[in-house]
């Protein structure tokens, strides 16, 4: 199997506009809860959510025009580009190199804009941002901008998405299908996503508290993240800076219920030891796991479970940390945000801070994120988890 490394990083969030910056505001301890002002949310339990700032600039020139763009095709834009110009690609490798993408709400807000236009009795409902707002679109969107001609696949696998689409990247180069991978999830705030998720009472009216007794619900997000994957001797080739690896990658399904995670974590389980073996690496290799860590009451049980089976009493020794805290639940751009930050973990020794938790669990009481937060990691691979509605459940291992 070839060895898969990352040439291009690119991250946009509530904390900051690229990688870097979002990195040192994660370090720092900083969280980016505040009211959300892109939708009406009166009559809901939660009015809060980590949200992108307004200031957001507009795309490079040469793209879609701005107001044609969907905030999301925004996002994913920033970031995409961001990875592209770190990896510093040769025109015809951009050209042909696949796309691995993963979303859930796609360009959503798009058709809540046509439908509060119709509702409202509005003669120019704007049929071009009805038709813009399906998934499809936001990949057409970074093709045209970047001049990608590759094949391109969207994944839709809830929250597990962007681990999954990373997996999907790294799959095609190890066998050999491509030598060169743009991955990446992107994802905007939605008013339909964000009411859905506060009618089932997910939402946390305070603050979210991953892996505390006390937890009482997520914080959505938004944001994006990109990667470009190579072959290393695609890399070598080339003479590309090399930021990290992709080491391993598992994912698993228990179907045990639609929005609820099995009790017992046996999906979680499955995914992280199937990536374990990818990597031909024991548990107790893990330095640092950027957890999936919602701070909802059933998620944090079950995947604390996972943790306690898989890692044993060497999870006195790894330090895991849910960076969710911070910017949120980002759906269908999490896992690749934050396989991002557990790779900018691995390259840098420091494990981003776990925020809010006061009570752990007694699973996690010994974890070192969770205790120390300050405290240098030992040098070792790192891993990255997401569990996804309806069972889907992926593990990415990672190195410097």
């Amino acid at each position: 199997m070839k060895k898969v490394v990352v040439t291009g990083m690119g991250m946009v969030s509530p904390l900051g506009p690229d990688t870097e910056t979002t990195w040192r505001a994660i370090l720092s301890g900083a969280s980016a809860r505040g009211p959300v002002d892109l939708f009406e949310t009166e009559g809901c339990r939660c009015r809060e959510a980590a949200q992108v700032p307004l200031s957001l600039p507009p795309p490079a020139p040469g793209s879609k025009k701005e107001q044609r763009l969907s905030r999301a095709s925004r996002l994913a834009l920033l970031a995409a580009g961001e990875a592209l110009r770190h990896a510093a690609l040769p025109a015809p490798v951009a050209a042909a190199i696949p796309l691995s993408l993963s979303t859930t709400g796609g360009a959503m807000e798009w058709g809540e804009h046509f439908l509060r236009r119709a509702l409202a009795g509005s003669r120019t409902r704007k049929l071009a941002q009805l038709a813009r707002y399906q998934p499809q679109q936001q990949v057409l969107d970074l093709r045209q901008a970047f001049g990608l001609g590759g094949p391109s696949t969207l994944m839709a696998n809830a929250c597990a998405s962007g681990a999954n689409a990373i997996g999907h990247g790294f799959d095609l180069i190890q066998c050999g299908m491509a030598e060169c991978v743009l991955v990446g999830g992107y994802e905007a705030l939605a008013e339909l996503i964000f009411v859905g998720f506060d009618c089932l009472q997910s939402l946390s009216g305070t603050r979210c508290r991953p892996f505390d007794l006390n937890r009482d619900g997520l914080m959505l997000g938004e944001g994006a993240a990109f990667l470009v994957l190579e072959s290393e001797a695609h890399a070598l080739a080339r003479g590309a800076a090399r930021i990290g690896s992709i080491l391993g990658y598992g994912q698993a399904l228990d179907l045990h219920h639609l929005t609820q995670p099995a009790p017992a974590g046996t999906a979680l389980i499955a995914a992280m030891r199937s990536a374990l073996k990818g990597a031909s690496l024991p548990p107790e290799a893990i330095s640092y796991v950027n957890a999936h860590g919602t701070g909802t009451p059933m998620n944090d049980g079950s995947e604390a479970a996972a943790y306690a089976e898989v890692f044993g009493p060497a999870l006195a020794r790894i330090a895991v940390s849910s960076t969710k805290a911070a910017i949120g639940h980002t759906l269908g751009a999490a896992g690749s945000i934050e396989a991002c930050l557990a790779l900018l973990t691995a390259r840098d020794g420091t494990p981003p801070p776990q925020l809010f938790n006061e009570t752990p669990l007694p699973e996690m009481a010994a974890s070192l994120a969770l205790t120390h937060a300050s405290a240098p990691l030992k040098p070792g691979p790192v891993m990255s988890v997401n569990l996804g509605f309806g069972g889907s459940n992926a593990a990415l291992v990672l190195g410097p």
